[in-house]
């Protein structure tokens, strides 16, 4: 069954090696994005804390100083609709957000986190092993509720081909491809409970 949502969004130098393509710098270990839950350090000094994300590797890291509190494999944009790059900050923060705009309104993008108004933003949304969005940064479920309750308006955001941490932390970060799965009921994307059982970290017969 096709899923025609999955490239939704909500419009959205390190060496040779950290900047091959995400599935060359992946782990071998693979499964889908809701079964994966990544350990989080509390930032002691919440002011100090940035998110940095790597479009070449498909990762992000938040960190507080030298410090790597969180780290992800994510989603990012084609070549053809690509994450935009630079240094940005969180402008906005909506816990659970809606798609606006057609095709596709109403699909849910929870812990919605704007970095480059009004189109691109950091989200739950179904991962891939490459770039596959159109320019948002999805997140695997558990990841996106951490990274929102880590984060604030205002916290910095770097976008980049690399970052630090591909070629140790990053590598060691499972593959997740949610492709293979089902595309649930729009009567379950659309109601409430769908909210309610992410915030349990957990969404339709997924976990």
């Amino acid at each position: 069954m096709k899923r025609p949502f999955r490239f939704l969004s909500s419009i959205a130098s390190g060496s040779a090696a950290i900047i091959l393509s995400s599935c060359s710098n992946m782990s071998s270990n693979s499964g889908t994005a809701f079964s994966f839950d990544p350990p989080a350090k509390t930032p002691s000094n919440p002011s100090a804390v940035k998110i940095h994300i790597s479009t070449g590797a498909g990762k992000l890291y938040v960190t507080e100083g030298d410090t790597v509190l969180l780290a992800t494999p994510v989603g990012v944009g084609t070549s053809a609709t690509p994450t935009p790059k630079g240094n940005f900050k969180i402008d906005s923060k909506t816990r659970h957000r809606r798609r606006q705009g057609n095709p596709g309104a109403g699909y849910p993008m929870t812990y919605w986190m704007s970095f480059y108004s009004p189109a691109y933003g950091m989200h739950w949304g179904f991962v891939k092993p490459y770039p596959s969005t159109q320019g948002c940064v999805r997140m695997p479920l558990n990841s996106a509720r951490k990274v929102f309750e880590m984060t604030r308006v205002g916290t910095p955001v770097n976008v980049a081909a690399s970052q630090p941490w591909d070629s140790t932390i990053g590598a060691g970060l499972p593959r997740l491809d949610d492709g293979p799965l089902s595309n649930p009921p729009n009567s379950y994307m659309n109601s409430n409970k769908v909210f309610a059982d992410q915030e349990k970290g957990k969404m339709w017969d997924f976990n």
